[in-house]
């Protein structure tokens, strides 16, 4: 009876896992199809940025806040971004994330939120400002560190040969302060050539050639310079394993992670990926070492563990239980000698209960049979008095 419940339960999983992926919404807007999005906010929002995601979670960008949102000169309290018209749910937040509305599900075609408070947000799809909207440029972002005798840098940057200038004058525009002594700059991605330079100009980088993509360079007070398309806050950590222990019931687990509080995730979409058979019963996966944030999950994303922190550069073995109970180690545990103990164990009990059992229902039939014999004594007794 047991195996038969089991293949009717298996059956039941099976159906309800196609009925999901022939639901599955699919993502048909393709990545250059832009919308813009307009706000207005409370004063004391600092740098509003706006968080975008569509309702599988893929993230339009890729860490918390989000996309800082640009002031446009034309109309005075407004801010504006450009995000994909799949990512549909969105966040507006401000003063680097630490308030922000609740979750705005928008029309995928440009917007306009006014943002009176945290809980108090109006959407309108009807133009709200004057003029004309700005047109939609591709950027990547200029990341610079400079000696702490270069004050408020700025960013020169043009097309070479042909001269094109982004900034009207020199010295540019001034980078915007971000972690850890970094300083942003979002410019088209028509640049080829850049210029860091400080003290309102008056000492700077020579010359820097460069691809259009997401760059970090590194200046020292002299002006010699070093630059990386990889993140050196996070290359130097180097990579970790993850190995999980998962229930026997969570089908194909992926790992979900992610750096907190800043939000920047490795992998691009959730569930994340999928973990690989490892030796011992383990199953693991590599990852950045500057990773300090995990979810395990399984049955296509719809189990799965709390947010579970780890430490930084650290080889981690995990052990789920449950949803809500997942054990953290640094050191590899012994839970298959545990598990193999806990069969032999419960073998050992199985085999005890049915002795147990077997011993009941003899004496139950022992009894069954004097009560018979006691029952027959006394109808033949009874019939030897009535002769």
């Amino acid at each position: 009876m047991r195996k038969i419940v089991q293949k009717m339960s298996m059956l039941l999983s099976m159906i309800v896992m196609m009925m999901v992926v022939f639901q599955m919404p699919v993502k048909a807007a393709p990545a250059e199809d832009m919308t813009i999005i307009y706000t207005q906010v409370p004063q004391d929002w600092k740098e509003p940025c706006i968080w975008a995601w569509d309702e599988d979670g893929n993230n339009a960008f890729e860490a918390w806040p989000g996309e800082t949102m640009k002031a446009d000169s034309s109309n005075e309290g407004w801010y504006y971004a450009w995000v994909p018209s799949w990512a549909n749910h969105v966040i507006i937040n401000g003063n680097e994330g630490n308030i922000q509305t609740e979750e705005q599900i928008l029309e995928g075609k440009n917007t306009w939120i006014t943002v009176a408070s945290e809980k108090e947000v109006a959407i309108s799809y009807e133009q709200q400002t004057t003029g004309e909207i700005p047109e939609y440029v591709e950027t990547f972002t200029v990341h610079a560190k400079v000696a702490d005798s270069w004050k408020e840098p700025n960013l020169w940057a043009w097309s070479a040969p042909d001269g094109t200038n982004v900034y009207d004058a020199w010295p540019g525009e001034p980078m915007t302060e971000g972690e850890d002594g970094w300083y942003d700059m979002e410019v088209p991605t028509w640049v080829n050539s850049l210029i860091v330079n400080a003290n309102n100009g008056e000492v700077q980088t020579e010359d820097l050639s460069v691809d259009a993509a997401e760059i970090w360079i590194t200046v020292e007070e002299n002006g010699s310079f070093d630059f990386t398309y990889d993140n050196p806050e996070q290359k130097e950590i180097g990579t970790i394993k993850v190995r999980v222990m998962a229930p026997t019931d969570w089908k194909e687990p992926n790992l979900w992670a992610w750096s907190a509080p800043d939000g920047t995730n490795v992998f691009s979409t959730w569930p994340g990926e999928p973990l690989e058979e490892d030796k011992n019963g383990w199953l693991k996966k590599e990852i950045p070492g500057w990773v300090n944030s995990l979810i395990v999950n399984g049955n296509d994303g719809s189990v799965q563990t709390s947010d579970i922190s780890i430490e930084t550069g650290k080889d981690v073995w995990l052990v789920v239980k449950g949803p809500e109970e997942a054990e953290v180690y640094y050191e590899e545990p012994q839970v298959e000698q545990q598990k193999a103990e806990t069969k032999v164990e419960n073998k050992k009990n199985d085999e005890t209960t049915e002795k147990k059992n077997d011993m009941t229902i003899v004496w139950i039939i022992v009894a069954v049979a004097a009560v018979a014999v006691v029952v027959t004594g006394i109808v033949i007794v009874k019939k030897k008095k009535e002769n």
